[in-house]
Parts: structure tokens; sequence; C-alpha cells
């Protein structure tokens, strides 16, 4: 349903809904209304689900299909609300409510007096937003950045946990690249981390040490899979005797095990991790809504 106030008709990838919205309103049954029809409120007897999304909704979805096309890549400015308004033809206001939606989800950020901009995850603010280790301090500026320590990165074939994570075949070629990030000096997180083999075609340890940025980044310039959301699972652990040695922490020590699963756009998963976490310094902080 056009928003109030539009002087636009809807865009031809919508009409169809539209059109299908009115002609089942007309067929309601006793009690449901012509705005509960079009508004997609009232459930399908067979899938007990709604019929229609709101039209911000609809928008949010052509902006994510553009996204994920790569129509405009990270970093870069997205076209003005206007400019979408009259490419989609609706109403400037449904726009804006779709854009703001994505920039809470942290795939667009605004910027006063500049636009607005598909994220990247080499901007300062965005790196630390799956890592959710700080100081004890609570200064990320004063710690600096992690200084990060390639230890390898071969092929092989995924395991039956790796598989089920990443939504393979077991067996399916996949890449596995171990590292340490230490923070002023002090190895603090060792991490393994299990790539599909085909989106990644083309990494090695050499290239991983030459970047310099966030590893997402790297994702993202070098292979165009950029990490939208992520699940992650924790627990306290005692390390092996190889995990110690690449901690330099004696045999005992208590770790926290982060276990992350990463998605792309239309949640699927690109990148299954295992993080064990030195806390003595550290903690571990979320913020929860």
């Amino acid at each position: 349903m056009i928003a109030a106030g539009s002087r636009h008709s809807a865009c031809p990838q919508l009409k169809h809904s539209m059109q299908m919205a009115r002609t089942s309103s007309t067929d309601a049954p006793a009690g449901q209304t012509v705005a509960d029809a079009l508004l997609g409120t009232a459930l399908s007897p067979a899938s007990a689900t709604p019929a229609f999304s709101p039209l911000y909704q609809q928008i949010k979805g052509l902006l994510l299909q553009s996204l994920q096309s790569g129509e405009w890549k990270s970093g870069a400015a997205i076209p003005s609300e206007l400019e979408l308004a009259a490419r989609y033809r609706v109403s400037q206001g449904t726009v804006r409510k779709a854009i703001d939606e994505l920039a809470v989800e942290n795939l667009l950020v605004r910027r006063q007096g500049k636009g607005t901009f598909v994220a990247t995850h080499s901007e300062q603010h965005v790196q630390y937003r799956f890592l959710k280790l700080v100081p004890a301090s609570g200064d990320r500026a004063r710690e600096g950045p992690a200084q990060r320590t390639i230890i390898d990165c071969k092929r092989l074939r995924a395991s039956a946990d790796v598989a089920r994570g990443l939504s393979i075949r077991s067996g399916d070629a996949v890449l596995q690249v171990r590292r340490v990030l230490a923070f002023g000096g002090v190895a603090t997180i060792l991490e393994d981390l299990w790539l599909p083999a085909g989106p990644f075609k083309g990494l090695t340890a050499e290239r991983l040490r030459s970047y310099g940025g966030p590893m997402y980044a790297l994702f993202e310039s070098e292979f165009g899979v950029r990490m939208v959301r992520a699940e992650e699972k924790i627990r306290a652990v005692l390390p092996d005797a190889q995990q110690c040695k690449l901690l330099t922490v004696p045999a005992g020590t208590p770790l926290l095990s982060v276990e992350r699963l990463a998605y792309t756009y239309k949640d699927t998963p690109m990148e299954l991790r295992q993080g064990l976490y030195l806390t003595d310094k550290h903690f571990y902080h979320n913020e929860l809504n």
C-alpha cells in the first residue's frame, strides 16, 4: 500500500503483489477489512502466515537485492532517498524507513551532510562489531589495534561438524586459517576459521599476511563476500598443549571459547570460527537491547 501523501504509483516490481492484494481483498471473509488484506495482517488458513508485507519492507528487500548483487560496493554511496523514491515509484518516507532498518542492521551507514553509504568492515567503528573482547580498562584506543600473526592457511576436506556449520557436504573443500591476535605484544586470542573454498579461491597465508586491514575487509574488497551478521556460542575451556604454546600460557589456564558462525546476505553461512580468548586482562563485552 502506497504511503500516505505519495504522488507516485508503485514500481513494476511491486505492482504484482499490490494487484493480488486488491483482488484478494474483494474476497475477504466476514470480519476481515480491506486494510487487513492490503497490509497482510490476515492469516491464510493454509499457511497461517501473513500474505503480504508492508511496502517499506518490500523496498528494503529490493535494496538488499542491490547490495547482494554488488550494484553498490562496500564503502560506496547509494543513491539519495529522492532518487530511490523515483526509481521505485514510492514516497521518500517509505524509502527512508527501509534505509533506517538497514542502518540499524549495520548494512548501511548514514553520514551527516554526505549521504548514505554501504557499511564496510574497514571502517574503524565497524572493525570491532564482531570482536567483543575489550581491555579491562575499557579503552580500546589506548590499547591500540591487534597485532595479527597468520600461522597457516591450508586447503582440506570439511569434517562433518564444519560441513554442518557451513551448510555444505562433508568432504567438500574448505580453507582453514589459524592465527594469533596479540594486544600490547601479549598473545590474547587464538583463532581457527573455516571458509568454503569456492568463494575464497586464491586466498593464501601470504595474502593474509600482506593485507594490513581487518580480515573481513579483505573478504569484502578482494572476494566480494560481506559478513552481515553472526551467531556465537560461548563456554569456558582448558587449552591443549599446542594451544598453550601458541598463547604462551601454562597448562590449566582457563580460556573463553567463542564459536562464531558468520553469514553473508540471504543468511548464507560463510565462515565458521573457533576462538580461544585469554581473559586475565580482558573481558567479553556485549550490549543487550
